[in-house]
């Protein structure tokens, strides 16, 4: 079970990275991208073809980033994501986010085999605040079924 305070953990902590970003500024992971660091967030971004993104600094793989981060949220692709976590867990990185949709059955054995605090199935928008739009609705829909992290 995913709680609050597992979510309230990651998302305190302003300095993460995000394995996945697009360089296409109208897909998902890069929208995120863009969002978090309007929130405030510190982001590294880490796309394995690109040396920049948006003109920041991106990293070709989570093996790359700098040791202070120690947080990472996974937009990659399925078959990516499992391949991105081992190289999260030999990297030392123990807090992560799997955006929903992109776990594996074997994402959250590897997590739970080495002790990761991962959250899964769940979308960063309805919990990096301010949540606004459709995510704050779908947030009070989720709350009214008692479906949301406690």
């Amino acid at each position: 079970m995913i709680s609050k305070a597992k979510i309230d953990s990651f998302l305190e902590n302003k300095k993460l990275a995000i394995a996945g970003v697009s360089r296409d500024p109208r897909k998902f992971s890069h929208i995120v991208y863009q969002d978090l660091k309007k929130r405030g967030y510190d982001v590294a971004p880490v796309n394995h073809m690109a040396d920049n993104i948006s003109g920041d600094q991106s990293y070709k793989s989570v093996r790359e980033l700098p040791e202070e981060v120690k947080h990472l949220l996974i937009l990659t692709p399925r078959k990516e994501t499992d391949a991105v976590l081992r190289d999260a867990i030999n990297k030392g990185i123990t807090n992560i986010w799997v955006q929903q949709m992109s776990e594996t059955a074997d994402t959250i054995r590897i997590a739970k085999e080495f002790n990761v605090e991962l959250i899964y199935k769940k979308c960063i928008y309805m919990f990096a605040e301010p949540v606004s739009g459709v995510h704050k609705f779908h947030r009070t829909l989720v709350r009214l079924f008692g479906r949301l992290p406690k």
